[in-house]
Protein backbone atom coordinates (compact mmCIF):
# COMPACT_ATOMS: atom_id res chain seq x y z
CA UNK A 1 0.00 0.00 0.00
CA UNK A 2 5.57 -5.49 1.84
CA UNK A 3 2.35 -7.03 -0.76
CA UNK A 4 1.78 -10.07 1.07
CA UNK A 5 3.75 -13.34 -0.02
CA UNK A 6 1.15 -16.06 1.25
CA UNK A 7 -0.59 -17.37 -0.99
CA UNK A 8 -3.97 -16.38 0.07
CA UNK A 9 -7.25 -15.63 -1.89
CA UNK A 10 -7.78 -12.46 -3.41
CA UNK A 11 -10.48 -9.70 -2.41
CA UNK A 12 -11.73 -6.71 -4.42
CA UNK A 13 -14.01 -4.46 -3.32
CA UNK A 14 -16.15 -7.16 -1.23
CA UNK A 15 -15.91 -10.02 -3.74
CA UNK A 16 -13.05 -12.75 -3.97
CA UNK A 17 -11.10 -13.92 -7.06
CA UNK A 18 -8.97 -16.39 -7.74
CA UNK A 19 -5.61 -16.11 -7.29
CA UNK A 20 -3.43 -15.05 -10.16
CA UNK A 21 -0.06 -15.84 -10.63
CA UNK A 22 1.67 -13.00 -12.46
CA UNK A 23 5.54 -12.25 -12.36
CA UNK A 24 7.27 -9.10 -13.30
CA UNK A 25 10.35 -8.92 -15.51
CA UNK A 26 13.42 -7.98 -13.76
CA UNK A 27 16.23 -6.71 -16.23
CA UNK A 28 19.06 -7.30 -13.24
CA UNK A 29 21.32 -10.64 -14.23
CA UNK A 30 21.07 -10.74 -10.25
CA UNK A 31 19.50 -13.86 -9.64
CA UNK A 32 18.44 -12.95 -5.91
CA UNK A 33 16.67 -9.50 -6.86
CA UNK A 34 15.12 -11.04 -10.09
CA UNK A 35 13.68 -13.49 -7.58
CA UNK A 36 12.25 -10.91 -5.61
CA UNK A 37 11.33 -8.43 -8.60
CA UNK A 38 9.76 -11.20 -9.84
CA UNK A 39 7.13 -12.08 -6.81
CA UNK A 40 3.57 -12.05 -7.72
CA UNK A 41 1.50 -8.81 -8.55
CA UNK A 42 -1.95 -8.88 -7.21
CA UNK A 43 -4.23 -6.66 -5.34
CA UNK A 44 -4.59 -8.06 -2.00
CA UNK A 45 -6.93 -5.94 1.00
CA UNK A 46 -4.21 -6.60 4.29
CA UNK A 47 -5.65 -8.52 7.19
CA UNK A 48 -7.76 -6.05 9.43
CA UNK A 49 -8.24 -3.61 6.51
CA UNK A 50 -11.68 -2.68 5.19
CA UNK A 51 -12.63 -3.08 1.86
CA UNK A 52 -11.03 -0.73 -0.86
CA UNK A 53 -12.87 2.30 -2.49
CA UNK A 54 -11.16 1.94 -5.48
CA UNK A 55 -12.69 -1.19 -7.60
CA UNK A 56 -9.72 -3.00 -9.53
CA UNK A 57 -12.54 -4.87 -11.39
CA UNK A 58 -12.48 -2.44 -13.48
CA UNK A 59 -9.00 -2.17 -14.26
CA UNK A 60 -8.22 -5.53 -13.85
CA UNK A 61 -4.54 -6.06 -12.08
CA UNK A 62 -1.83 -7.60 -14.81
CA UNK A 63 1.91 -7.83 -14.96
CA UNK A 64 1.92 -5.72 -18.18
CA UNK A 65 -0.52 -2.64 -16.64
CA UNK A 66 1.80 -2.69 -13.34
CA UNK A 67 5.23 -2.70 -15.60
CA UNK A 68 3.66 0.31 -17.68
CA UNK A 69 2.16 1.92 -14.76
CA UNK A 70 6.12 2.06 -12.80
CA UNK A 71 7.54 3.43 -16.25
CA UNK A 72 5.35 6.18 -16.40
CA UNK A 73 5.35 6.95 -12.95
CA UNK A 74 9.14 7.64 -13.21
CA UNK A 75 8.43 9.09 -16.86
CA UNK A 76 10.38 12.68 -17.25
CA UNK A 77 8.13 13.11 -20.34
CA UNK A 78 5.16 13.71 -18.88
CA UNK A 79 6.52 17.31 -18.08
CA UNK A 80 7.23 20.09 -20.34
CA UNK A 81 10.35 20.07 -20.29
CA UNK A 82 11.26 16.79 -20.02
CA UNK A 83 12.54 17.10 -16.36
CA UNK A 84 10.50 16.25 -14.01
CA UNK A 85 8.50 12.53 -13.09
CA UNK A 86 6.17 11.64 -10.92
CA UNK A 87 9.06 9.79 -8.87
CA UNK A 88 11.08 13.34 -8.43
CA UNK A 89 8.83 14.01 -5.86
CA UNK A 90 7.46 10.66 -4.48
CA UNK A 91 10.50 8.59 -3.35
CA UNK A 92 10.75 5.47 -2.25
CA UNK A 93 13.31 5.58 0.96
CA UNK A 94 10.51 8.26 1.87
CA UNK A 95 7.40 6.62 1.47
CA UNK A 96 7.11 8.18 -1.54
CA UNK A 97 7.10 11.45 0.25
CA UNK A 98 9.49 14.29 -0.86
CA UNK A 99 12.42 14.09 1.37
CA UNK A 100 13.18 17.30 3.20
CA UNK A 101 11.17 19.27 1.05
CA UNK A 102 8.54 21.45 2.02
CA UNK A 103 7.55 22.34 -1.20
CA UNK A 104 9.04 20.01 -4.17
CA UNK A 105 10.93 21.79 -7.55
CA UNK A 106 8.95 21.58 -10.37
CA UNK A 107 9.52 22.71 -14.05
CA UNK A 108 12.25 25.38 -14.24
CA UNK A 109 12.59 25.34 -10.56
CA UNK A 110 9.38 26.70 -9.69
CA UNK A 111 7.69 25.92 -6.12
CA UNK A 112 3.90 25.19 -5.11
CA UNK A 113 2.29 25.84 -1.69
CA UNK A 114 1.50 22.66 -0.38
CA UNK A 115 3.77 19.63 0.70
CA UNK A 116 4.19 16.48 -1.18
CA UNK A 117 2.55 13.57 0.76
CA UNK A 118 3.74 10.13 1.00
CA UNK A 119 1.73 7.65 -1.79
CA UNK A 120 0.64 4.23 -0.06
CA UNK A 121 -3.14 2.25 0.36
CA UNK A 122 -3.89 5.14 -2.19
CA UNK A 123 -7.00 2.65 -2.88
CA UNK A 124 -8.49 3.18 0.70
CA UNK A 125 -8.59 7.29 -0.01
CA UNK A 126 -11.97 8.85 -1.53
CA UNK A 127 -10.40 11.97 -2.53
CA UNK A 128 -6.74 12.69 -3.53
CA UNK A 129 -5.04 16.47 -2.46
CA UNK A 130 -4.32 18.12 0.36
CA UNK A 131 -7.77 20.16 -0.47
CA UNK A 132 -9.49 16.43 -1.80
CA UNK A 133 -9.99 18.11 -5.07
CA UNK A 134 -9.81 14.96 -6.91
CA UNK A 135 -12.36 12.68 -5.86
CA UNK A 136 -10.94 9.42 -8.00
CA UNK A 137 -8.18 7.64 -7.64
CA UNK A 138 -7.30 7.66 -12.18
CA UNK A 139 -8.10 11.15 -12.10
CA UNK A 140 -5.39 11.95 -9.11
CA UNK A 141 -2.14 11.36 -11.88
CA UNK A 142 -3.85 14.29 -14.18
CA UNK A 143 -3.45 17.10 -11.72
CA UNK A 144 0.20 16.64 -11.40
CA UNK A 145 0.89 16.29 -15.04
CA UNK A 146 -0.86 19.68 -16.08
CA UNK A 147 -0.43 21.90 -12.64
CA UNK A 148 1.89 25.00 -13.99
CA UNK A 149 4.65 25.00 -11.13
CA UNK A 150 4.77 20.70 -11.19
CA UNK A 151 4.81 19.24 -14.40
CA UNK A 152 3.02 21.77 -16.75
CA UNK A 153 2.47 19.80 -19.69
CA UNK A 154 -0.83 18.62 -21.57
CA UNK A 155 -2.31 15.86 -21.72
CA UNK A 156 -2.84 16.23 -24.91
CA UNK A 157 0.89 16.46 -25.53
CA UNK A 158 2.10 14.17 -23.40
CA UNK A 159 -0.03 11.35 -25.18
CA UNK A 160 1.77 12.40 -28.69
CA UNK A 161 5.37 11.81 -26.86
CA UNK A 162 4.64 8.52 -25.72
CA UNK A 163 2.78 7.49 -29.20
CA UNK A 164 6.33 8.88 -30.68
CA UNK A 165 8.01 6.60 -29.05
CA UNK A 166 8.22 2.61 -30.20
CA UNK A 167 8.43 0.94 -26.72
CA UNK A 168 5.28 2.55 -25.51
CA UNK A 169 2.95 1.29 -28.16
CA UNK A 170 4.39 -2.23 -27.79
CA UNK A 171 3.91 -1.71 -23.51
CA UNK A 172 0.61 0.00 -24.30
CA UNK A 173 -0.10 -3.35 -26.32
CA UNK A 174 0.69 -5.61 -24.13
CA UNK A 175 -1.35 -4.07 -21.69
CA UNK A 176 -4.65 -2.89 -23.19
CA UNK A 177 -5.04 -5.40 -26.49
CA UNK A 178 -3.71 -2.38 -28.61
CA UNK A 179 -1.50 0.60 -28.98
CA UNK A 180 -4.14 2.73 -28.82
CA UNK A 181 -2.59 4.88 -26.10
CA UNK A 182 -5.26 7.58 -24.43
CA UNK A 183 -5.88 9.03 -21.30
CA UNK A 184 -7.99 6.42 -19.28
CA UNK A 185 -5.29 4.17 -20.58
CA UNK A 186 -2.28 6.13 -19.38
CA UNK A 187 -4.16 6.61 -15.83
CA UNK A 188 -5.22 3.25 -15.17
CA UNK A 189 -1.65 2.25 -15.85
CA UNK A 190 -0.14 4.62 -13.57
CA UNK A 191 -3.05 3.63 -11.27
CA UNK A 192 -2.10 0.19 -11.48
CA UNK A 193 1.18 0.86 -9.84
CA UNK A 194 0.68 3.08 -7.26
CA UNK A 195 -2.93 1.15 -6.57
CA UNK A 196 -0.75 -1.45 -5.12
CA UNK A 197 1.65 0.17 -3.23
CA UNK A 198 0.62 -1.42 -0.31
CA UNK A 199 1.78 -0.60 3.26
CA UNK A 200 0.52 -3.38 5.70
CA UNK A 201 4.05 -4.49 7.82
CA UNK A 202 5.33 -2.82 9.95
CA UNK A 203 6.26 -3.66 13.38
CA UNK A 204 2.54 -2.68 14.31
CA UNK A 205 1.01 -4.71 11.74
CA UNK A 206 2.86 -7.59 13.29
CA UNK A 207 1.93 -6.99 16.87
CA UNK A 208 -1.90 -6.55 15.53
CA UNK A 209 -1.12 -10.35 13.95
CA UNK A 210 0.71 -11.72 16.91
CA UNK A 211 3.82 -12.39 15.18
CA UNK A 212 5.66 -9.26 17.09
CA UNK A 213 5.57 -7.34 20.84
CA UNK A 214 5.57 -3.70 21.25
CA UNK A 215 7.73 -2.06 24.13
CA UNK A 216 5.95 -0.99 27.37
CA UNK A 217 6.58 2.23 26.22
CA UNK A 218 5.66 1.36 22.68
CA UNK A 219 2.32 0.28 24.11
CA UNK A 220 1.74 2.90 26.46
CA UNK A 221 2.07 5.11 23.40
CA UNK A 222 -0.33 3.13 21.57
CA UNK A 223 -2.84 3.55 24.51
CA UNK A 224 -1.92 7.67 24.20
CA UNK A 225 -2.51 7.53 20.72
CA UNK A 226 -6.10 5.43 20.74
CA UNK A 227 -7.15 8.24 23.38
CA UNK A 228 -6.44 10.88 22.73
CA UNK A 229 -5.35 10.87 18.42
CA UNK A 230 -7.37 8.34 16.73
CA UNK A 231 -10.89 9.97 16.24
CA UNK A 232 -8.72 11.54 13.11
CA UNK A 233 -6.37 9.24 12.99
CA UNK A 234 -8.40 5.83 12.74
CA UNK A 235 -6.76 2.13 12.80
CA UNK A 236 -5.46 0.66 10.47
CA UNK A 237 -5.17 3.23 8.05
CA UNK A 238 -4.58 5.81 9.74
CA UNK A 239 -6.51 8.68 8.49
CA UNK A 240 -10.48 9.11 8.42
CA UNK A 241 -10.66 10.50 4.56
CA UNK A 242 -11.69 13.82 6.50
CA UNK A 243 -11.22 17.13 6.76
CA UNK A 244 -10.16 19.35 9.81
CA UNK A 245 -9.18 22.63 10.94
CA UNK A 246 -6.30 21.31 13.61
CA UNK A 247 -5.38 24.77 14.58
CA UNK A 248 -2.47 25.79 12.91
CA UNK A 249 -1.81 29.64 12.50
CA UNK A 250 -2.12 31.13 8.84
CA UNK A 251 0.86 31.84 6.91
CA UNK A 252 0.32 34.99 5.40
CA UNK A 253 2.49 34.60 2.42
CA UNK A 254 -0.08 31.50 0.99
CA UNK A 255 -2.98 32.00 3.34
CA UNK A 256 -4.48 28.45 2.43
CA UNK A 257 -8.33 28.32 2.20
CA UNK A 258 -7.64 24.07 2.45
CA UNK A 259 -11.05 22.31 1.45
CA UNK A 260 -13.06 26.10 0.92
CA UNK A 261 -10.81 25.93 -1.92
CA UNK A 262 -12.70 23.19 -3.81
CA UNK A 263 -15.71 23.98 -2.11
CA UNK A 264 -16.32 27.30 -1.29
CA UNK A 265 -17.89 26.90 2.19
CA UNK A 266 -17.17 29.08 4.56
CA UNK A 267 -17.87 25.79 6.99
CA UNK A 268 -14.54 24.64 5.31
CA UNK A 269 -12.16 27.27 5.94
CA UNK A 270 -8.50 26.09 6.40
CA UNK A 271 -9.25 22.64 6.78
CA UNK A 272 -7.49 19.52 5.34
CA UNK A 273 -7.61 16.18 4.35
CA UNK A 274 -6.14 13.91 7.15
CA UNK A 275 -2.94 12.14 6.47
CA UNK A 276 -1.94 8.30 7.35
CA UNK A 277 0.77 8.15 10.13
CA UNK A 278 1.94 5.17 8.49
CA UNK A 279 5.38 5.57 7.65
CA UNK A 280 5.33 8.91 9.53
CA UNK A 281 9.24 8.90 10.70
CA UNK A 282 9.97 8.98 7.43
CA UNK A 283 7.75 11.74 5.47
CA UNK A 284 9.23 14.69 7.45
CA UNK A 285 8.48 17.65 7.02
CA UNK A 286 4.98 17.34 8.26
CA UNK A 287 1.60 19.41 7.61
CA UNK A 288 -0.01 20.68 5.09
CA UNK A 289 2.65 23.24 4.53
CA UNK A 290 5.67 21.28 5.70
CA UNK A 291 5.90 23.93 8.59
CA UNK A 292 7.28 21.27 11.13
CA UNK A 293 10.33 19.27 10.47
CA UNK A 294 9.81 16.97 13.52
CA UNK A 295 7.22 14.92 14.91
CA UNK A 296 7.72 16.50 18.13
CA UNK A 297 6.93 20.36 16.75
CA UNK A 298 3.60 18.46 15.61
CA UNK A 299 2.74 17.34 19.19
CA UNK A 300 4.20 20.21 20.47
CA UNK A 301 1.63 21.92 18.33
CA UNK A 302 -1.12 20.54 19.87
CA UNK A 303 -0.79 21.28 23.23
CA UNK A 304 0.52 24.81 22.96
CA UNK A 305 -0.01 26.25 19.46
CA UNK A 306 -3.35 26.02 18.95
CA UNK A 307 -5.31 28.87 16.93
CA UNK A 308 -8.75 29.33 17.66
CA UNK A 309 -11.05 30.28 14.81
CA UNK A 310 -14.78 29.78 13.93
CA UNK A 311 -13.82 26.28 11.60
CA UNK A 312 -11.45 24.54 14.06
CA UNK A 313 -12.14 21.35 14.80
CA UNK A 314 -14.17 20.70 18.00
CA UNK A 315 -12.11 17.22 18.26
CA UNK A 316 -9.05 20.09 19.01
CA UNK A 317 -10.96 22.51 20.68
CA UNK A 318 -9.10 26.25 20.95
CA UNK A 319 -6.78 24.47 24.24
CA UNK A 320 -5.61 21.70 22.46
CA UNK A 321 -4.84 18.16 23.37
CA UNK A 322 -3.67 17.90 26.34
CA UNK A 323 0.16 15.81 26.31
CA UNK A 324 2.81 15.09 29.24
CA UNK A 325 5.99 15.40 28.62
CA UNK A 326 5.77 11.31 28.80
CA UNK A 327 3.15 11.01 26.94
CA UNK A 328 4.85 12.91 23.84
CA UNK A 329 7.46 10.42 24.35
CA UNK A 330 5.30 7.39 24.23
CA UNK A 331 3.44 8.85 21.73
CA UNK A 332 7.11 9.41 19.72
CA UNK A 333 7.92 5.71 20.06
CA UNK A 334 4.80 4.21 19.41
CA UNK A 335 4.58 5.91 15.74
CA UNK A 336 8.35 4.60 15.21
CA UNK A 337 6.38 1.38 15.16
CA UNK A 338 4.07 2.46 12.16
CA UNK A 339 7.72 2.63 9.55
CA UNK A 340 7.11 -0.10 6.96
CA UNK A 341 10.76 -1.09 5.63
CA UNK A 342 9.16 -3.81 3.57
CA UNK A 343 7.38 -1.20 1.86
CA UNK A 344 9.87 1.48 1.29
CA UNK A 345 12.47 -1.12 0.00
CA UNK A 346 10.29 -3.45 -2.21
CA UNK A 347 12.25 -3.77 -5.64
CA UNK A 348 9.17 -4.02 -7.62
CA UNK A 349 8.36 -0.03 -7.00
CA UNK A 350 12.47 0.58 -7.61
CA UNK A 351 12.99 2.72 -10.93
CA UNK A 352 14.46 1.02 -13.72
CA UNK A 353 13.00 -2.42 -13.52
Amino acid sequence: MQLLKRIRPLYVVGFSLPLLAVFVHSCSKDPQLAAEVSDNIRFEVPPGFPQPVYDFSNNPVSKARFELGRKLFYEPALSRDNSTSCGSCHQQFAAFAHFEHDFSHGVDGLLGTRNAPGIFNLAWHTSFMHDGGINHLESQPIAPITNPVEMDETISNVLLKLQARPVYRSMFAEAFGSDSITTQRMSQAIVQFMGLMISADSKYDRYRAGTATLTPQETAGLATFRSKCASCHTEPLFMDNGFHNNGLPIEPSINDSGRAHITGLAADMYTFKTPSLRNITLTFPYMHDGRFSTLQECLDHYTTGVVNSPTLDPLIGPSGIPLTAQEKADLLAFLATLTDNTFITDPRFKEGQ
